[in-house]
């Protein structure tokens, strides 16, 4: 079997979000945005890299700091200011990948030409406790996004969080809806299974993280609901030994960066590519890919913006040449 990663540059423009999920470490009321001058000396550093993961508070331009610096710096909203980074991006030759949390049709219309891919984390198709403070994780809403991408033809990645107060039966009902989603429109690249980690000062600070089994038995079922085309992630760093996981049927390990560091889990380190590959241990392969995935990139499902990068990158398998 082939094991798939991306290698990528993490740029986390702002941490302001109109969500309080009880579990995350990530967002700040009072945060800053990033300057492009900041943003462009990443996507200088990321020298071996081929994509600029744009990852932010959904909302943020709902405060009206961000707004006034927005407003300041001549962009009209924040989607304004993501498509001037992701055609930044370009320039140094990265391929960008946005999450941009719950957004419209019209902002997803905007920023697919300048995305190779883009992605929204389902986390659960139930209301969930943690989530009660929480606007953008709304079920429905979230739906209404992934389901939005597949009108567009926007090659999509989405997933779900293990352990945030959901049951069994839960994570296996928001791994149909995924599944269902990916039948009807085709565009569901790759489904992140990914285990909740504590995170100091908030309130699941405390919280049981879900056991290995439990994450077992989710990427398994996910395995088996799933079309055959579309991968299934563990991500690295936040478990000790992707073998297992590899063995219930994950083939992708996601983005791993040699800039930057991952911002929503900071204290969970990326792994080298050798210590994955010791652990692969000769029995599958491990072959780099684009933010866009091998079969995205054979069936053309890209702009003309990106056509010169995915085609110089790719082989005619669509992995990384």
């Amino acid at each position: 079997m082939i094991v798939t990663y991306s290698r990528n540059v993490f740029i986390p423009l702002t941490r302001v979000c109109r969500n309080k999920c009880y579990y995350c470490g990530f967002r700040k009321d009072d945060g800053l945005v990033m300057e492009a001058d900041e943003v462009e000396a990443l996507l200088r550093a990321a020298k071996n890299s081929t994509e600029a993961l744009f990852t932010f508070g959904e909302g943020a331009d709902e405060f009206s700091h961000v707004r006034e610096w927005l407003k300041e710096r001549g962009f009209r909203d924040l989607t304004d200011f993501v498509v001037f980074l992701n055609r930044l991006a370009v320039r140094h030759g990265l391929l960008p990948h946005t999450n941009a949390g719950v957004i419209s049709r019209e902002e997803m219309r905007r920023l697919k030409d300048w995305n190779a891919s883009m992605g929204l984390m389902l986390e659960q198709a139930v209301e969930l406790e943690c989530h009660a403070e929480s606007p953008g994780k709304k079920p429905e809403e979230r739906i209404r996004v992934i389901r939005e991408a597949g009108r567009l033809e926007i090659p999509f990645t989405t997933g779900i969080l293990v352990g945030i107060g959901e049951s069994r039966e839960d994570r296996l009902y928001s791994l149909e809806v995924i599944a269902d989603l990916a039948d009807n429109y085709g565009h569901i690249q790759e489904v992140i299974v990914q285990n909740f980690s504590p995170k100091k000062g908030t309130r699941m600070e405390s919280w049981p993280q879900p056991s290995i089994e439990d994450m077992i038995d989710a990427v398994r079922y996910a395995r088996r609901v799933l079309p055959d085309d579309v991968a299934v992630q563990i991500p690295p760093n936040l478990v000790e030994d992707i073998t297992p996981f590899v063995d219930a049927g994950a083939n992708d390990i996601g983005g791993i960066s040699e800039v930057t560091p991952d911002y929503i889990n900071p204290e969970h380190p990326w792994p080298t590519l050798e210590k994955i590959e010791r652990s692969l241990n000769g029995k599958h392969l491990l072959r780099e890919r684009l933010p866009i995935h091998p079969r995205f990139v054979v069936e053309g499902w890209y702009s003309e913006a990106l056509a010169p990068l995915i085609e110089a990158y790719s082989d005619e398998e669509g992995y990384r040449c």
